[in-house]
């Protein structure tokens, strides 16, 4: 009995040591690189993977036929007959925009909804009697279709008396900002540009004031500006930024509504202490308000704007204007709706999934948990690829993409990078069967780069990372085919 006991407890010690976790192994797997600073927020982090956002020009403009009111229009001239913000919305989500930013107040000083601080507003129009407000059916249409809000409201006043004298003016307009951000609740971008009448050389925007009441009022919400403090402004209304794109810039270096900084916005900033996304803007349209003599831009046209922007690290806000009835004109919406439709139909499918994929390196060896496969996952965040980082030599990183039939066919080759650690990739070249074809500089959120000529039947594409900020963490690879592209050389 008693040496079936002892059979008995040494048989289950054995067992439970023969089963319970490794400490030592697991000790051993890799943690993640460290971080690059600056790092996103968030609330930047969110509004990049936006990449498509909405901005609709609407107001006195559209019924004066002008881009720039003057401040003097008669507001009974707005009465737009068949408003319907839930038809904006439609149109937005069927071109899959998650942000909608409308004009609560331009340059004209004509204001969409009943402020209490001037009657200069939706109360002094001849639509719904006086009694309407503008911004209050957009949040709500907005919000029922499950698309978050945003708010413009221009720094200059052409229309209000107090512009030129700074204190005046600026408690004003401090005063219409806790208004529109204490009535309407969740708006998750503000937009300030730094525009001023030329003439009152003398005035000044308290914008450091404006901002912290914006954060004190909606602590989530991102700021837009020259300088940010959340999301920049590219540099241009072309919808166009750098081929070289930082998301790193020095917010000490710029100043809201100078010129001279307009290249510096439009490329970042390597050495930059803030992280400040830029955010690229441009109509639809040739202008910003609607006007019945423009059409909307060839689908062509678009889909350049969208390289040119999304496909450098930006986010593109696609001004979509509501014409004098108040809705979105048909060839907008068919257009904004192609839009979709061709970005859809390019990246539906990832040529790369389908192949094999060698890299030059894994941290921490193949149970590390940061190999290639991370690059064709649908996360592009937090799951990526990070090579060996050797601190007694320099590490050659590089990806390849293998097609052992030697049948890729494709036309844009796309990169993302773990931007949640920084950005990091300063130069990379790309080769397409051993011959150079790209040689490109930053990634950030996405880079994309469509190849000239027809399309490329290849076995191999090889990434070459050649200097980065770090070691390089690559969140995703892709190879596509962009059929409109492949028209234009037919």
């Amino acid at each position: 009995m008693t040496k079936l006991c002892c059979s008995f407890f040494l048989f289950i010690t054995l067992f439970l040591q023969l089963n319970k976790p490794c400490s030592s192994s697991l000790e051993q797997l890799p943690a993640p690189p460290l971080p690059i600073l600056p790092l996103p927020s968030y609330s930047q982090l969110k509004w990049q993977q936006r990449e498509i956002i909405m901005f609709l020009h609407f107001g006195v403009n559209t019924f004066s036929d002008s881009e720039w009111g003057t401040g003097h229009e008669n507001p009974s001239i707005f009465n737009p007959t068949s408003l319907n913000t839930t038809q904006w919305a439609s149109v937005a989500e069927e071109a899959g925009i998650s942000l909608m930013i409308l004009t609560a107040k331009h340059h004209d000083g004509f204001c969409l909804w009943p402020s209490k601080y001037t009657k200069h507003s939706v109360i002094s129009s001849t639509w719904q009697n006086g009694k309407g407000d503008v911004v209050q059916e957009f949040v709500n249409a907005a919000s029922d279709k499950g698309i978050d809000v945003g708010i413009y409201l221009s720094p200059w006043d052409r229309h209000d008396s107090r512009y030129g004298h700074d204190l005046l003016y600026n408690e004003y307009y401090l005063g219409q900002l806790q208004e529109l951000l204490k009535k309407y609740q969740n708006v998750r971008e503000i937009w300030f540009d730094g525009a001023k009448d030329p003439k009152a050389k003398n005035v000044s925007y308290y914008f450091s004031d404006w901002f912290s009441m914006v954060k004190e009022l909606q602590s989530s919400i991102n700021i837009f500006s020259d300088a940010g403090p959340d999301v920049r402004w590219v540099g241009n209304e072309q919808g166009m930024a750098g081929d070289t794109c930082w998301s790193t810039i020095n917010r000490s270096s710029l100043a809201i509504g100078s010129a001279d900084i307009e290249q510096y916005l439009n490329t970042g900033d390597p050495r930059g202490t803030d992280w400040l996304p830029a955010e690229c803007d441009v109509s639809i349209r040739k202008g910003w308000f609607w006007h019945k003599s423009e059409s909307p831009k060839k689908l062509s046209e678009l889909l350049d704007i969208y390289y040119a922007s999304v496909g450098r690290n930006c986010v593109l806000n696609l001004n979509v204007p509501p014409n004098t009835t108040g809705l979105i004109s048909e060839n907008d919406a068919r257009r904004l709706k192609e839009f979709r439709t061709a970005i859809n139909t390019i990246f539906h499918k990832n040529i790369a999934k389908g192949c094999y994929v060698k890299v030059s390196s894994q941290r921490g060896g193949k149970e590390g948990g940061f190999g290639p496969e991370n690059m064709l996952d649908s996360d592009h965040l937090w799951s990526y690829w990070a090579p060996r980082e050797d601190d007694k030599k320099k590490e050659d990183h590089w990806v390849e993409i293998w097609d052992n039939d030697g049948d890729l066919r494709f036309n844009v080759i796309g990169i993302q990078e773990a931007i949640g650690f920084g950005q990091r990739i300063k130069s990379y070249e790309i080769y397409v069967d051993g011959k150079l074809l790209i040689q490109g500089t930053t990634v950030g959120y996405k880079r994309l780069h469509r190849l000239d000529g027809d399309v490329v039947h290849a076995q191999v594409v090889r990434i070459r990372l050649i200097e980065a900020r770090g070691v390089p963490l690559i969140s995703s690879i892709g190879l596509y085919f962009d059929p409109f592209w492949h028209s234009r050389f037919k």
